[in-house]
C-alpha cells in the first residue's frame, strides 16, 4: 500500500521499486507487476532496480531469462543487495546451490538482510552442510535480535534431522510467541506435527490462521494434512480454495490432480501412460510479451 501511494505521487520513482516488484510477484499480482515493469522501463531501462524488477517478472515463466536480468543488474551496480538476493534465489531454483552461497554471502556482507541469511541456510542445507547452516542461522539470530524469522531459521536447521525436531518445535513456538501472526512459523510447526503423527494438532493450529489469512499456501498445507488422513472431501475444498486465491499455484494444481485420482480409487503414484503432446496455448495471465 505504501509503494502504491509513492507511485501515485510520482510514477517515475525507481528507488526500491524492485522490492515492490518482488512483493507483487509473491502476492501474486501479475497485472500490477506487468504495469510496474512497463513504467520502470519507460523511466530508465538501465537502472539496477528496473533489471531486478524484470527478473521478478520473468521468474515464473523463464528462470534463465530472469537470471540474466539479475546478473545484468549487478553489472551495473555490484553493490545492489536486492540483485544479489534475487540472483541467489534463482541459483537455488536452477539447482546450483554453490552459486547461491556466493551471492547470499555478498548480500550479507553488504547489508544485514534476513533474506540473505534465509537463502544462505537453504543453500547450505541443499549442500548437506548442516554445521554451516546452523552457524548462519545463529548469526542471523544474533544480528537480528527479537526477530521471529531468525528464530524460525534456527528451527528450520534443527528440523532437518529427526533428532533435532524437539529443538525445532521450541524455536517455532518461540517465534510464534514473539510474532503470533507469523504464518511461516505456523506452517513449519504444522509440518513437524505431521511428521510426528500429530495430524489433529496440525489442523487445529492451521485453522486458527484461516480466520485472518486468505493465503493459498495455508489452504494447501491443510489440504495435504487432510489428504494424508484420508479426509478427501475436506482436502478437496481446501485445494479449491487455494486455487481460487492463486490459480497459478503449482503445488495446488499437482495436489488437486493427485487428490482427484485418490477420489476415483486410482493409485496417484502409478506411472501415467504417455499422451500425445499437443502444442501449448499461450499463458492466460495477460502478461505483455514485448517486455525486453
Amino acid at each position: 500500500m505504501n509503494f502504491e501511494k509513492v507511485r501515485m505521487i510520482d510514477p517515475c520513482v525507481l528507488t526500491y521499486m524492485d522490492e515492490y516488484a518482488i512483493l507483487l510477484k509473491s502476492k501474486p499480482d501479475h497485472a500490477k507487476l506487468n504495469k510496474l515493469v512497463h513504467d520502470m522501463l519507460s523511466t530508465d531501462p538501465a537502472r539496477p532496480e528496473t533489471l531486478v524488477a524484470l527478473s521478478a517478472h520473468w521468474e515464473r515463466k523463464d528462470e534463465r531469462r530472469a537470471f540474466s536480468y539479475a546478473d545484468k543488474s549487478l553489472k551495473i551496480d555490484d553493490r545492489h543487495v536486492t540483485g544479489h538476493i534475487m540472483k541467489g534465489n534463482l541459483y537455488m531454483s536452477l539447482n546450483r546451490p554453490e552459486g547461491a552461497v556466493a551471492e547470499f554471502k555478498i548480500a550479507q556482507d553488504l547489508r544485514a538482510d534476513i533474506r540473505s541469511y534465509q537463502g544462505l541456510v537453504r543453500a547450505y542445507l541443499a549442500l548437506s552442510k548442516s554445521k554451516e547452516a546452523l552457524f548462519t542461522a545463529r548469526e542471523a539470530m544474533k544480528a537480528m535480535q527479537q526477530s521471529a524469522k531468525a528464530l524460525k531459521l534456527v528451527g528450520d536447521v534443527h528440523a532437518v534431522n529427526s533428532s533435532g525436531r524437539e529443538k525445532a518445535r521450541k524455536f517455532y513456538e518461540s517465534a510464534l510467541r514473539l510474532e503470533p501472526g507469523f504464518l511461516g512459523a505456523a506452517l513449519a510447526l504444522a509440518d513437524l506435527h505431521v511428521l510426528e503423527g500429530r495430524n489433529k494438532e496440525a489442523v487445529s493450529l492451521l485453522e486458527k490462521y484461516l480466520k485472518n489469512w486468505a493465503d493459498d499456501s495455508l489452504h494447501i498445507k491443510i489440504a495435504q494434512v487432510f489428504a494424508a488422513t484420508n479426509m478427501l472431501s475436506d482436502a478437496l475444498s481446501h485445494y479449491q480454495a487455494a486455487l481460487r486465491i492463486n490459480p497459478q499455484n503449482e503445488a495446488g494444481k499437482k495436489g488437486l490432480e493427485r487428490l482427484e485420482k485418490q477420489m476415483k480409487g486410482m493409485d496417484p503414484d502409478a506411472p501415467e501412460e504417455e499422451e500425445e503432446n499437443e502444442p501449448e496455448d499461450g499463458e492466460g495471465d495477460q502478461e505483455d510479451p514485448d517486455l525486453v
